[in-house]
């Protein structure tokens, strides 16, 4: 069967912050072709623009009105030239013409993005933009409501998550080889902060999606991970 002969699924990643969800996903996506759509990426955006304009995180009117005007775009996958066996493919994200893949990375713009995607009206906003970006299929799009709120026709969805304190480690790691050091401690309690304030929101909290596969990354490797998820989207192709 050809690919280009079949519209190529819509596959969905949610679960918990430091579940491994964007790099499954951006691996997940390099391997079997698809565009990467980071939603996450959207609302940190979002908090970037609404904190250079003196922006209230909790403003919900003000933020909605900005929604207006936030023109994200997301480049290629891409690897090294030479890549190692730990080279993770990037992608570029820009916001409004201007490179935004490293600013929006640090921890309180993670945090800033949890507030201000609680708000009803910056979610209304933005729902129609992200469901735009998949129209066509052959997307992997990641995040918290993914498959249960923006796509829950999608195809194939996946659920990961990992115990907090593996989460944890993770995420203190990549703040370590980013120049940025934090304790064990205050990252778990922000980990846990996270959890708390994703999963209780009224609006779209997270949860797993009924039809969704679950996958526990707690002692897997990504490439197990990507391994499996992309046996599944390439199982639903053929049968297809």
């Amino acid at each position: 069967m050809k690919l280009a002969s079949v519209r190529l699924p819509i596959v969905t990643i949610d679960g918990p912050a430091g579940a491994g969800k964007s790099t499954a996903a951006r691996w997940l996506a390099y391997t079997i072709q698809f565009k990467l759509i980071d939603t996450g990426a959207l609302y940190r955006s979002l908090a970037l623009m609404a904190m250079e304009k003196n922006v209230a995180f909790d403003d919900e009117f003000k933020l909605a009105e900005l929604c207006k005007n936030l023109n994200v775009q997301f480049g290629n996958l891409e690897l090294p030239v030479y890549p190692d066996k730990d080279a993770i493919p990037q992608v570029k994200i820009f916001c409004n013409s201007i490179d935004v893949t490293e600013s929006i990375r640090s921890p309180e713009m993670g945090m800033a993005a949890s507030n201000v995607s609680k708000l009803p009206a910056v979610r209304e906003a933005l729902l129609q933009l992200q469901r735009d970006f998949g129209a066509q299929g052959g997307i992997v799009m990641e995040g918290r409501d993914i498959g249960t709120v923006i796509f829950p026709e999608a195809e194939v969805k996946f659920y990961l998550e990992a115990s907090v304190e593996s989460r944890a480690s993770r995420r203190q790691l990549e703040l370590k080889q980013a120049g940025v050091e934090l304790s064990y401690e205050q990252i778990l309690k922000e980990t846990k902060a996270r959890d708390d304030q994703d999963m209780n929101r009224k609006i779209a909290p997270l949860k797993k999606a009924s039809d969704a596969i679950v996958i526990d990354s707690t002692s897997k490797s990504f490439d197990d991970v990507v391994t499996l998820m992309a046996s599944k989207v390439r199982d639903y192709i053929r049968k297809n």
